[in-house]
C-alpha cells in the first residue's frame, strides 16, 4: 500500500534551496515531489496523493497563499506548513486563516523543520487513529466528553463547560503534550486575532488551568509568543 503520509509536495521556488531541501526530506526517508512555482504546484498536486505540502509564500505566477486555498478546495484535510521570509503578524495570521498548520520563517535550521514536519505527521496519525470526530477524551484522572460540554475528575460532580472552554480544551488535548500555535486557536475558535481575543484567551486558558488543578499531574504550559502546552506529568 502506497504511504501517502510519507509524501511531501514542497514548491520553493529557489532552485538551489528546494534541492537541499528535498535531499534533505529524502534522507530522512520522506517522499518528496519538488515544484517551482504555483500553477506546476497545483498540477502536482492533482496528480498524487500527499501527506503535507510545503508551500513557500512568495511564489512566481500563484502564491502560496492562493495555491494553499485552491488545495484546500481540492482536500480539506491535508496539513500545509508555509515557509516565509516575511515576519508580518499578517502573513503568518493569512496562513493561519487559510488552514495551516505551522510556518516557518526563513532562513530556519534544517533540523527544526524535520521536528515540526513529524510533529505534524504525528498529530495526523493520532487523530486519525482516535477517529475524526473524537468527542470523548479520558486524561489524567479526568473524562472530558466534548459532545456533551462535560468535565469530570474521578467520581466529582460533573462540570459543564461553556462553549469556549469546550473548543479550548478540546484543542489542548489534540495538541497533548505538543505545543497550540496561540494565533492558530485564536482563528479556530475566535475567528481573529487582536489583542481583545488574545486576553480574552488568555481568560479561558485560566478557566481551564482552574478546572485541572485537581490533578497536579496535568498542566498547561505557557510557551511565551508561541502557544499553549497541555502536558501530563507522569
Amino acid at each position: 500500500m502506497k504511504n501517502s503520509d510519507k509524501n511531501i509536495l514542497l514548491v520553493e521556488d529557489d532552485i538551489n534551496f528546494g534541492a537541499l531541501l528535498n535531499d534533505f526530506l529524502t534522507l530522512h526517508s520522506y517522499n518528496v515531489v519538488l515544484a517551482k512555482n504555483g500553477i506546476e504546484g497545483l498540477e502536482k498536486f492533482k496528480k498524487s496523493q500527499f501527506g503535507l505540502c510545503v508551500l513557500d509564500v512568495m511564489l512566481p505566477f500563484k502564491d502560496g497563499f492562493t495555491l494553499a486555498k485552491e488545495i484546500r478546495e481540492i482536500d480539506k484535510d491535508v496539513p500545509l506548513f508555509f515557509l516565509t521570509a516575511k515576519t508580518l503578524k499578517e502573513d503568518v495570521l493569512k496562513g493561519y486563516k487559510i488552514g495551516a498548520d505551522d510556518y516557518l520563517t526563513k532562513p530556519f535550521d534544517s533540523d527544526i523543520l524535520l521536528l515540526k514536519i513529524k510533529s505534524i505527521f504525528k498529530r495526523k496519525q493520532l487523530i486519525n487513529s482516535r477517529e475524526i470526530v473524537k468527542h470523548e477524551f479520558e486524561f489524567a484522572k479526568f473524562k472530558f466528553n466534548s459532545k456533551l460540554r462535560t468535565l469530570q475528575f474521578e467520581s466529582e460532580p460533573i462540570i459543564k463547560l461553556s462553549p469556549k472552554e469546550n473548543q479550548l480544551l478540546r484543542m489542548l488535548l489534540n495538541y497533548l503534550n505538543d505545543l497550540m500555535p496561540r494565533e492558530l486557536a485564536l482563528v479556530k475558535i475566535w475567528n481573529d486575532d487582536n489583542y481583545f481575543t488574545s486576553r480574552s484567551m488568555d481568560v479561558y486558558i485560566a478557566k481551564i488551568r482552574k478546572y485541572l488543578t485537581k490533578d497536579p499531574s496535568v498542566e498547561i504550559q505557557n510557551i511565551h509568543g508561541e502557544g499553549f502546552r497541555l502536558i501530563i506529568n507522569k
